[in-house]
């Protein structure tokens, strides 16, 4: 007997792709040999859920999605398995998808140029932060002081955390108007252990368009942060 989890899964895709409009043509290539044969899923999130609206095996270092999209612009994840490879805007347009080793990005509409824009400058100041722990190492035995190197790597790590921050703000305040917005707020917040209303996005629902505020999975988030804080507050 199928599992009540999987049958409302496959429900939910069925219900999705009747409402399908926009076609899927995304072309990718891998150099990573391990990846042979193994299957890719592009998921969105939906009733709660990340759903698989399309799927495609790697042979040959080559995959190929050639479905239908939800709407004329979604923010999509690509899976391999249950991990989550890298986000995809799905806005009608063919695209070219590169994942390897170093490098994994989106290429073919303004859209996907604007988020691989963005997630690789994240990328670089988490590099940064990431590295301060070895330059702490480098200069205990360059003989520094020990309160003088942590004096200046807490100043460098709040510095660098406060660009990172800047940044994600900026660059959600200034796509409020597509689906970008409500894209990177899933990406950032899933990472948070649960759902919660700090200040940059109490500040966010202050600015937010009526698109960021509709998004489903805004919405789902602002709800249930709303609820554990008052929870807390009790």
């Amino acid at each position: 007997m199928m599992k009540k989890t999987s049958l409302i899964a496959l429900v939910l895709t069925g219900l999705l792709l009747t409402a399908c409009r926009e076609h899927i043509d995304i072309q990718g290539v891998t150099s990573l040999y391990e990846l042979e044969g193994r299957m890719l899923y592009l998921r969105v999130y939906h009733s709660g859920e990340l759903i698989s609206i399309d799927s495609a095996r790697i042979q040959h270092g080559k995959f190929h999605f050639k479905g239908e999209a939800c709407d004329s612009s979604v923010m999509a994840n690509l899976f391999l398995g249950d991990e989550s490879v890298m986000p995809i805007v799905l806005d009608g347009q063919p695209l070219k998808v590169t994942l390897n080793e170093n490098e994994r990005k989106v290429e073919g509409s303004e859209l996907n140029d604007s988020l691989f824009a963005f997630i690789r400058r994240k990328a670089l100041l988490e590099s940064q932060i990431a590295e301060l722990p070895r330059r702490e190492s480098q200069m205990i035995l360059s003989g520094i002081d020990h309160d003088e190197i942590l004096a200046r790597l807490n100043e460098e790590a709040s510095r660098l955390g406060a660009q990172n921050d800047a940044l994600v703000m900026r660059f959600i305040k200034d796509n409020m108007a597509n689906v970008l917005a409500p894209g990177v707020f899933m990406i950032v917040t899933s990472g948070f252990p649960y759902s919660v209303l700090n200040p940059q996005i109490e500040e966010l629902v202050t600015l937010a368009s009526e698109t960021f505020l509709n998004d489903e999975y805004v919405r789902d988030y602002l709800k249930m942060a709303r609820e554990n804080m008052d929870k807390m507050n009790e």
